[in-house]
């Protein structure tokens, strides 16, 4: 009679068993770091998420660089421009990307099922939100490539570009996740799209706030897309320090957007 492990039930002589692999959850940080990687591959193989995230706001820097369409005031169209087209990067990959993505996952039971799992609601959103970081590096890469290549001069602080960029991707993340947790999947869609349009127009990306009438230049500018656009043209263009005021708007759209997100996001 053998004395070693039996493979198939793992008993041992001597008493007692063991199981290989042993039960349960992994450690929390692996399992964000799995969905992290999961949910990349889904953004980076979905051929409309790269309509919408990549090409989109690349035709956009061309077109609006080289053809005299706006008047965006003294200096090279593009080095308005630039800053404005990754603020839209953000909002396109964070927002409204995400906020379709997550609507038909929700729709299709996909979040259903991750519910049972020992993934807590929130490592959900912090594995989205972290896919969406991964995507804007790419995004803001090939951003810079193009605009370098129609003679953008950027200035300013690095670090303050990244922080801004950071922000706006909590804010638009949270808003994002917030929607497509309490909507249907098809009002998500038509929603997000929407959105997505009025504040392609009225948020400061392509259009200057000043172009706009007087009252509406101050709601206009308490927008996520409004405080991001302006924030990184104060400091690319203008090489401003800190922009205190567009930091905080990011800031508290972050702070209501993931806190709702978290309160009221239904698994189905």
């Amino acid at each position: 009679m053998s004395t070693g492990t039996s493979p198939g039930t793992g008993l041992r002589a001597g008493g007692g068993s063991t199981y290989a692999p042993a039960p349960g959850a992994a450690p929390l940080a692996r399992m964000i770091a799995a969905q992290t990687a999961f949910e990349t591959k889904l953004l980076l193989r979905n051929g409309e998420q790269l309509l919408l995230t990549v090409i989109i706001p690349s035709l956009l820097l061309v077109l609006f660089s080289t053809v005299d369409v706006v008047d965006t005031g003294a200096g090279e169209a593009v080095d308005f421009l630039a800053p404005g087209v990754l603020a839209l990067a953000v909002m396109s990959t964070a927002f409204t990307g995400q906020a379709i993505a997550t609507g038909f996952e929700r729709r299709y039971g996909v979040l259903k099922r991750l519910a049972a799992s020992p993934l807590p609601r929130w490592a959900l959103m912090t594995a989205k939100t972290l896919s969406v970081l991964v995507t804007e590096v790419l995004q803001v890469v090939l951003l810079t490539v193009i605009a370098f290549a129609l003679g953008w001069s950027p200035h300013g602080n690095p670090l303050v570009v990244l922080l801004l960029l950071v922000l706006g991707t909590a804010a638009f993340s949270g808003l994002g996740l917030l929607m497509a947790g309490t909507l249907r999947a098809e009002a998500t869609l038509a929603a997000a799209n929407l959105v997505f349009l009025l504040l392609l127009v009225g948020g400061g990306v392509i259009v200057p706030l000043d172009r706009f009438p007087e009252g509406a230049q101050s709601v206009l500018g308490l927008l996520p897309i409004s405080a991001l656009s302006d924030g990184l043209r104060d400091v690319l263009q203008h090489g401003a320090a800190t922009p205190w005021g567009d930091l905080g708007i990011l800031a508290a759209w972050a702070a209501v957007g993931l806190g709702a997100a978290g309160t009221f996001f239904r698994w189905e």
